[in-house]
């Protein structure tokens, strides 16, 4: 079998991959410079059409309440003084001209009765009418400058595309009679100088280039500050900034002729991207009209990356480090650095509502858990629903706070459910990683063979993974690392997907995933000593990603309620003990006389994911079960245990099998599945399953274990055969009393739920989900 070592970084050679990751991110990574003798390409430069002679010139921002950088309340500067314009008549075309003035590509949508906030001062445009071919807002017909009868409550906003216009040009004719005018350019980077820099990932320290017509430009560092730093580093995925030496830099800028921005930049520190910052002071022009920057230099950030970004050397394994005890965490979230914001507080995990949720508050949680500023602050429990108490409410935060918990917010959270739950995507730095793998041969880019980039005798050649005991887990971390949202299917045979024939040869075996990786290369694998006895080819691994899943939660307080003993005569148990629902001494006792001693309880399991959850097998593969009178879909959907103090099952248990369907949902969610008539199969999305506590096998067999102190546990879609946004939440446990007539069942939760020491105090033991007998 041939060696290969991997290959974790970027090369300067063409692949096909798919990626999730904006234009910004990908800017870091621009090749510098051009060779010498080798021209630069000329700049696209955006010639908008011109504007007629009677239409004034004005200027717009977005302005309000934003969750990203690219919506807000459109406002409007005109005689001298900022205006909003209100919603009556607005339609898309109108916002399509908005956001093409601001120098976005195209509207996403826009969103009338002020929803970014009332605007203050005069209501410029009422009833605007534009077929979405002006050149700016001011030429769209409306009842006339300012007049109109509206008021602040219907000031109109809209959401551009984050896509900038190519070779978009800055008009500045209004910049002097304007105050805290706003940053437009097309783009941004980070470039590394230093040779040191330039061969790291992520790149952390270097000039800071914007984009202006088609041109990358210097930025003049006379009136360049840390809080610009700081907007900078958050937007490329760096929680803080940091000094650097300029020395070296000041000999390196004297060696070379700087182009350089015509403006400073002149931010607060608290932004989460710099087109909320303010445009600072026009740098003085030379005879050439070119913006000079005397006794300066090009203006340099260092960055300090989160501690899982920090460079490394390039083997693909990172030190492993414990972090403390965080005070917030994301959830459910499909990449890395998103998902719903849960902050711990008295020992208890619980959600923030989204009541006032904002970029600002959310670049806070953010940057406490290692990344930068936040691209979104997401409403309405769009990355799935939390469970337990909402601890947060009206999050006010300045920006600067260490922690979220730091800032001002309402304990009460009356009027708020859990479909207000809040979550955030954070900024990430572009580590590359999705430059290392791809998938082949599928029939759209969300599935196909996997095949990653390794190094064999000094060149770089694509390969297929080997799929023995390929699962889930696994396609999760693939699925993430390309940024295509979550696993819906691991696949250990691909020959039905024609990937390429040269990347047929398997370069990587015996993968095993704990599931939070963000690449396959820092997964635990063979290395270099592939093994794989059945080949790549048809045998390669293969995934199909979705960009949401579904999430099972057990409610432990059912349990807690429903939970009792029954004394069952063994000639009612024969269709039970027939699928193996007793403890295997049943087939000893007597079926005239004997009973067993069950312990027996309701399960109510929801599905607060984004997607329905639905079984892994088709109808072909579903089993009869006599005693349920109904096809299983899944043979193993759930374990019931019950263990002693150190972990050690007393009681056999079982893996019950289970028919899912709707038997409930919430009001406005329409039921989809049903088990009568060989009917389809899952849980909605809002929907939750009922096996109540009087059908058969709905218990444990405890007639064999002695009176004592017991945890009793349950885990959901054990296996991981469907996949999950998350599978922390999949275990449910409760300490239990057994007295020899009588149990108590108490301090039922889910796993995950609370702290880290309340859950080794309520333990005292690790490996709870372990769900093999102890061998004695």
């Amino acid at each position: 079998m041939e060696k290969f070592r991997f290959f974790p970084h970027n090369h300067c050679f063409i692949v096909l991959f798919f990626t999730s990751l904006s234009p910004l991110g990908l800017a870091q990574y621009e090749h510098w410079p051009y060779l010498p003798g080798y021209p630069e390409p000329p700049p696209q430069v955006y010639q908008p059409p011109p504007r007629p002679a009677n239409v004034p010139k004005i200027q717009l921002r977005l302005a309000g309440q934003k969750r990203k950088h690219n919506e807000g309340r459109v406002e409007v500067f005109y005689s001298g003084e900022w205006g909003t314009v209100c919603d009556d008549d607005f339609s898309i075309h109108a916002a399509h001209v908005v956001c093409r003035e601001l120098g976005y590509v195209e509207a996403v949508s826009w969103l009338p009765s002020s929803k970014y906030g009332k605007g203050e001062g005069k209501i410029w445009m009422d009833n605007v009418h534009c077929n979405g071919k002006e050149t700016t807002l001011a030429a769209c017909t409306s009842n006339g400058w300012g007049v109109t009868d509206c008021k602040h409550t219907e000031d109109v906003g809209v959401v551009c595309s984050e896509k900038r216009i190519p070779g978009f040009k800055f008009d500045s004719s209004l910049l002097n009679q304007i105050e805290n005018m706003n940053i437009q350019v097309e783009d941004i980077r980070i470039r590394a100088i230093l040779a040191t820099y330039r061969k790291r990932v992520p790149v952390t320290e270097g000039y800071v280039e914007v984009k202006d017509e088609g041109t990358w430009k210097q930025i003049c560092d006379k009136h360049w500050t840390m809080k610009n730093s700081r907007v900078v580093c958050g937007m490329f995925g760096f929680p803080s900034e940091r000094k650097y030496n300029t020395n070296v830099y000041k000999m390196f800028a004297s060696r070379r002729k700087q182009h350089y921005w015509a403006y400073s930049m002149d931010c607060s520190g608290s932004e989460a991207h710099i087109s909320s910052c303010k445009l600072g002071n026009h740098l003085n022009v030379d005879a050439e009209k070119n913006a000079t920057c005397e006794n300066g230099m090009p203006a340099v950030v260092s960055c300090v990356p989160g501690r899982a970004f920090a460079p490394s050397s390039h083997s693909g394994f990172r030190k492993a480090f414990r972090q403390e005890q965080p005070l917030v965490r994301l959830k459910g979230g499909a990449n890395t650095g998103e998902g719903r914001v849960e902050v711990l507080k008295n020992g208890e995990w619980g959600t923030v509502c989204d009541d006032n949720w904002n970029l600002q508050s959310a670049s806070v949680v953010c940057r406490e858990l290692g990344f930068g500023s936040a691209k979104e602050a997401i409403t309405g429990a769009r990355l799935g629903q939390g469970m337990g108490p909402i601890h947060l409410n009206e999050i006010d935060c300045t920006g600067f706070e260490k922690s979220v918990t730091d800032c001002k917010f309402n304990t009460e959270s009356q009027g708020c459910n859990h479909e207000e739950d809040a979550a955030v995507r954070c900024n990430v730095p572009a580590m590359g990683f999705q430059n290392q793998l791809r998938l082949s041969g599928g029939r759209n880019p969300y599935e196909g063979r996997v095949e990653v980039l390794a190094e064999h005798n000094g060149t770089l050649k694509w390969g297929t993974v080997c799929s023995e005991n390929w699962g889930t887990v696994e396609a999760m971390v693939v699925c993430r690392q390309l940024g295509l949202g979550f696993a819906s299917h691991a696949f250990q045979e691909t020959w039905y997907w024609h990937g390429d024939i040269s990347a047929d040869n398997v370069v990587m075996s015996g993968v095993k995933c704990s599931g939070t990786e963000m690449s396959l290369a820092h997964c635990r694998h063979d290395g270099a000593d592939v093994s794989c006895p059945r080949g790549g080819g048809r045998f390669g691994a293969g995934v199909s990603c979705s960009e949401t899943a579904p999430d099972l939660v057990l409610n432990a307080e059912l349990v807690e309620q429903t939970a009792y003993l029954e004394d069952r005569p063994m000639f009612m148990l024969q269709c039970a003990l027939e699928e193996n629902c007793l403890a295997s001494s049943a087939v000893n006792t007597s079926i005239t006389s004997g009973y067993r001693r069950l312990l027996r309880f309701s399960s109510q399991i929801h599905n607060n994911g984004q997607s329905d959850f639905r079984p892994k097998n088709g109808r072909h593969a579903w089993v009869w079960h006599d005693c349920h009178r109904h096809y299983h879909s899944m043979e193993v959907f759930t374990h019931y245990d019950l263990l002693n103090l150190n972990g050690t099952k007393v009681a056999e248990g079982h893996k019950a099998s289970f028919c899912l369907e709707d038997t409930e949902c919430e009001a406005d969610v329409q039921k989809q599945y049903e088990c009568a008539n060989f009917g389809e199969q899952g849980i909605t999305v809002g929907c939750w399953d009922v096996y109540r506590h009087d059908i058969d096998c709905q218990w444990i067999d405890i007639t064999d274990v002695p009176p004592g102190d017991y945890l009793f546990q349950v885990v959901i879609n054990p296996n991981y055969e469907v996949a999950e946004s998350d599978y922390s939440n999949n275990v449910m446990k409760c300490r239990s009393r057994y007295d020899g007539q009588r149990i108590w069942m108490y301090n039922c939760h889910i796993g995950g739920s609370f702290s880290e020491e309340t859950e080794q105090k309520f333990d005292h033991f690790s490996g709870l989900t372990n769900n093999k007998v102890a061998t004695r």
